[in-house]
Protein backbone atom coordinates (compact mmCIF):
# COMPACT_ATOMS: atom_id res chain seq x y z
CA UNK A 1 0.00 0.00 0.00
CA UNK A 2 1.41 3.39 -0.99
CA UNK A 3 1.47 6.31 1.43
CA UNK A 4 -1.30 7.99 -0.57
CA UNK A 5 -3.46 4.85 -0.36
CA UNK A 6 -2.78 4.52 3.37
CA UNK A 7 -3.61 8.19 3.89
CA UNK A 8 -6.93 7.75 2.08
CA UNK A 9 -7.72 4.75 4.27
CA UNK A 10 -6.81 6.65 7.44
CA UNK A 11 -9.06 9.52 6.39
CA UNK A 12 -11.97 7.17 5.69
CA UNK A 13 -11.51 5.16 8.89
CA UNK A 14 -11.30 8.23 11.13
CA UNK A 15 -14.30 9.81 9.44
CA UNK A 16 -16.25 6.65 10.24
CA UNK A 17 -15.01 6.59 13.84
CA UNK A 18 -16.00 10.23 14.24
CA UNK A 19 -19.51 9.45 12.99
CA UNK A 20 -19.90 6.35 15.16
CA UNK A 21 -18.54 7.58 18.51
CA UNK A 22 -15.79 10.21 18.27
CA UNK A 23 -15.18 10.57 22.01
CA UNK A 24 -14.72 6.81 22.47
CA UNK A 25 -12.27 6.44 19.59
CA UNK A 26 -10.27 9.41 20.90
CA UNK A 27 -10.28 8.21 24.53
CA UNK A 28 -11.22 4.54 24.45
CA UNK A 29 -11.51 3.96 28.21
CA UNK A 30 -15.22 4.79 28.13
CA UNK A 31 -17.90 4.31 25.47
CA UNK A 32 -20.30 6.86 26.96
CA UNK A 33 -18.37 10.09 27.65
CA UNK A 34 -20.67 13.06 27.98
CA UNK A 35 -19.54 16.35 26.46
CA UNK A 36 -18.35 17.94 29.72
CA UNK A 37 -16.40 14.83 30.76
CA UNK A 38 -14.76 14.61 27.36
CA UNK A 39 -13.54 18.20 27.27
CA UNK A 40 -12.55 18.07 30.94
CA UNK A 41 -10.15 15.29 29.86
CA UNK A 42 -8.65 17.81 27.46
CA UNK A 43 -8.12 20.28 30.27
CA UNK A 44 -6.47 17.52 32.32
CA UNK A 45 -4.18 16.66 29.40
CA UNK A 46 -3.09 20.27 29.07
CA UNK A 47 -2.43 20.45 32.81
CA UNK A 48 -0.41 17.24 32.77
CA UNK A 49 1.54 17.62 29.53
CA UNK A 50 1.68 21.38 28.91
CA UNK A 51 1.34 23.45 32.08
CA UNK A 52 3.74 21.16 33.95
CA UNK A 53 6.37 21.65 31.23
CA UNK A 54 6.27 25.36 30.45
CA UNK A 55 10.02 25.85 30.93
CA UNK A 56 10.75 23.57 27.96
CA UNK A 57 7.76 24.76 25.96
CA UNK A 58 7.96 28.53 26.38
CA UNK A 59 11.71 29.07 26.86
CA UNK A 60 11.05 32.52 28.37
CA UNK A 61 8.42 33.47 25.79
CA UNK A 62 5.03 34.66 26.99
CA UNK A 63 2.42 31.96 26.23
CA UNK A 64 -0.07 34.60 25.06
CA UNK A 65 2.43 35.70 22.40
CA UNK A 66 3.21 32.20 21.12
CA UNK A 67 1.92 30.56 17.94
CA UNK A 68 1.67 26.80 18.33
CA UNK A 69 0.81 23.79 16.19
CA UNK A 70 -1.22 20.72 17.17
CA UNK A 71 -1.09 17.61 14.95
CA UNK A 72 -4.06 15.24 15.12
CA UNK A 73 -6.53 17.49 16.92
CA UNK A 74 -9.49 15.14 16.55
CA UNK A 75 -12.67 16.68 17.95
CA UNK A 76 -10.76 19.52 19.62
CA UNK A 77 -10.55 17.85 23.04
CA UNK A 78 -7.10 19.33 23.74
CA UNK A 79 -7.27 22.18 21.22
CA UNK A 80 -9.95 23.99 23.16
CA UNK A 81 -7.79 24.08 26.30
CA UNK A 82 -4.61 24.95 24.40
CA UNK A 83 -6.44 28.05 23.15
CA UNK A 84 -6.90 29.21 26.74
CA UNK A 85 -3.12 29.19 27.23
CA UNK A 86 -1.49 30.25 23.95
CA UNK A 87 -1.95 33.23 21.66
CA UNK A 88 -2.60 31.38 18.39
CA UNK A 89 -3.36 27.67 17.96
CA UNK A 90 -3.17 26.01 14.54
CA UNK A 91 -4.54 22.48 14.58
CA UNK A 92 -4.65 19.88 11.81
CA UNK A 93 -6.40 16.55 11.41
CA UNK A 94 -6.81 14.05 8.57
CA UNK A 95 -10.54 13.62 9.21
CA UNK A 96 -13.03 16.14 7.90
CA UNK A 97 -15.60 14.81 10.35
CA UNK A 98 -13.23 15.36 13.29
CA UNK A 99 -12.48 18.89 12.06
CA UNK A 100 -16.22 19.59 11.93
CA UNK A 101 -16.58 18.48 15.57
CA UNK A 102 -13.54 20.53 16.58
CA UNK A 103 -15.02 23.61 14.88
CA UNK A 104 -18.16 23.17 16.93
CA UNK A 105 -16.18 22.76 20.15
CA UNK A 106 -13.94 25.76 19.46
CA UNK A 107 -16.49 28.08 17.85
CA UNK A 108 -16.00 30.69 20.58
CA UNK A 109 -12.19 30.54 20.35
CA UNK A 110 -11.18 33.15 17.79
CA UNK A 111 -7.50 32.20 18.18
CA UNK A 112 -8.04 28.63 16.94
CA UNK A 113 -7.37 27.80 13.28
CA UNK A 114 -8.54 24.32 12.24
CA UNK A 115 -7.28 22.77 9.01
CA UNK A 116 -7.80 19.36 7.39
CA UNK A 117 -4.48 17.98 6.14
CA UNK A 118 -3.60 15.04 3.91
CA UNK A 119 -2.46 12.68 6.68
CA UNK A 120 1.07 12.41 5.29
CA UNK A 121 2.68 15.79 5.92
CA UNK A 122 2.04 19.47 6.67
CA UNK A 123 2.15 20.78 3.12
CA UNK A 124 -1.21 22.45 3.84
CA UNK A 125 0.74 24.99 5.93
CA UNK A 126 2.70 27.55 3.92
CA UNK A 127 6.44 28.04 4.18
CA UNK A 128 5.85 31.46 5.71
CA UNK A 129 4.28 29.93 8.83
CA UNK A 130 6.59 29.50 11.79
CA UNK A 131 5.74 28.13 15.21
CA UNK A 132 7.06 28.46 18.74
CA UNK A 133 5.95 24.99 19.85
CA UNK A 134 4.43 21.88 18.30
CA UNK A 135 2.43 19.18 20.08
CA UNK A 136 0.83 15.89 19.16
CA UNK A 137 -1.15 13.53 21.37
CA UNK A 138 -3.13 10.39 20.49
CA UNK A 139 -2.11 10.62 16.84
CA UNK A 140 1.19 9.04 15.82
CA UNK A 141 0.63 5.89 17.87
CA UNK A 142 -2.20 5.08 15.41
CA UNK A 143 -0.09 5.50 12.23
CA UNK A 144 1.35 2.19 10.90
CA UNK A 145 4.09 3.80 8.80
CA UNK A 146 7.39 5.18 10.06
CA UNK A 147 7.84 6.84 6.69
CA UNK A 148 4.69 8.90 7.18
CA UNK A 149 5.58 9.79 10.76
CA UNK A 150 9.04 10.87 9.64
CA UNK A 151 7.45 12.96 6.88
CA UNK A 152 5.50 14.80 9.56
CA UNK A 153 8.67 15.36 11.58
CA UNK A 154 10.51 16.81 8.61
CA UNK A 155 7.68 19.28 8.10
CA UNK A 156 7.57 20.17 11.80
CA UNK A 157 11.31 20.86 11.54
CA UNK A 158 10.58 23.08 8.53
CA UNK A 159 7.93 25.05 10.41
CA UNK A 160 9.38 25.22 13.92
CA UNK A 161 11.69 28.05 14.97
CA UNK A 162 15.24 27.08 15.87
CA UNK A 163 15.62 25.72 19.38
CA UNK A 164 11.88 25.21 19.86
CA UNK A 165 10.23 22.03 21.09
CA UNK A 166 8.13 19.38 19.39
CA UNK A 167 6.54 17.27 22.13
CA UNK A 168 4.72 14.19 20.90
CA UNK A 169 4.07 10.52 21.57
CA UNK A 170 4.43 7.41 19.46
CA UNK A 171 3.65 3.71 19.85
CA UNK A 172 6.05 2.67 22.60
CA UNK A 173 5.15 -1.02 22.86
CA UNK A 174 7.86 -2.68 20.77
CA UNK A 175 5.84 -5.91 20.86
CA UNK A 176 2.82 -4.26 19.29
CA UNK A 177 1.74 -5.88 16.04
CA UNK A 178 1.20 -3.17 13.46
CA UNK A 179 -0.22 -4.26 10.12
CA UNK A 180 0.56 -2.16 7.03
CA UNK A 181 -3.08 -1.15 6.56
CA UNK A 182 -4.11 -1.00 10.23
CA UNK A 183 -5.14 2.53 11.20
CA UNK A 184 -5.52 1.79 14.90
CA UNK A 185 -2.24 0.21 16.11
CA UNK A 186 0.70 2.31 15.05
CA UNK A 187 4.22 1.23 14.21
CA UNK A 188 6.38 0.83 17.37
CA UNK A 189 9.55 2.82 18.02
CA UNK A 190 12.49 1.26 19.85
CA UNK A 191 14.99 3.75 21.28
CA UNK A 192 17.47 3.38 18.42
CA UNK A 193 14.80 4.21 15.84
CA UNK A 194 13.85 7.33 17.82
CA UNK A 195 17.42 8.62 17.83
CA UNK A 196 17.99 7.88 14.15
CA UNK A 197 14.75 9.63 13.13
CA UNK A 198 15.60 12.69 15.23
CA UNK A 199 19.00 13.00 13.56
CA UNK A 200 17.57 12.67 10.04
CA UNK A 201 14.92 15.31 10.73
CA UNK A 202 17.13 17.90 12.39
CA UNK A 203 16.13 17.44 16.04
CA UNK A 204 17.92 16.84 19.32
CA UNK A 205 16.01 14.04 21.16
CA UNK A 206 16.50 15.36 24.67
CA UNK A 207 14.00 13.45 26.84
CA UNK A 208 11.69 10.45 26.63
CA UNK A 209 9.13 9.03 29.04
CA UNK A 210 7.07 5.85 28.77
CA UNK A 211 3.49 6.46 29.87
CA UNK A 212 1.55 3.20 29.82
CA UNK A 213 2.98 0.35 27.71
CA UNK A 214 1.94 1.90 24.40
CA UNK A 215 2.75 5.60 24.96
CA UNK A 216 6.30 6.83 24.45
CA UNK A 217 6.53 10.60 24.95
CA UNK A 218 9.37 12.37 23.18
CA UNK A 219 10.88 15.83 23.54
CA UNK A 220 12.51 16.82 20.23
CA UNK A 221 14.21 20.23 20.13
CA UNK A 222 14.90 21.70 16.71
CA UNK A 223 18.62 22.14 16.17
Amino acid sequence: MTNAELSAKMSHDWDERAKQNASYYIVDSNTTWNREQFYELGRSSVTGHILSDMVNICQEKLPAEMKILEIGCGAGRVTKSLAAVFGQVYAVDISGEMIRLAEEACREKANVHLIQNNGMDLSVLPESDSFDFAFSMCCFHHIPSREIIESYLKDVSRLLRNGCLFKFEVQGDTKACSEADDTWVGVPFPDAAVDEMAERCGFEPRYRVREEPDRLWLWFFKK
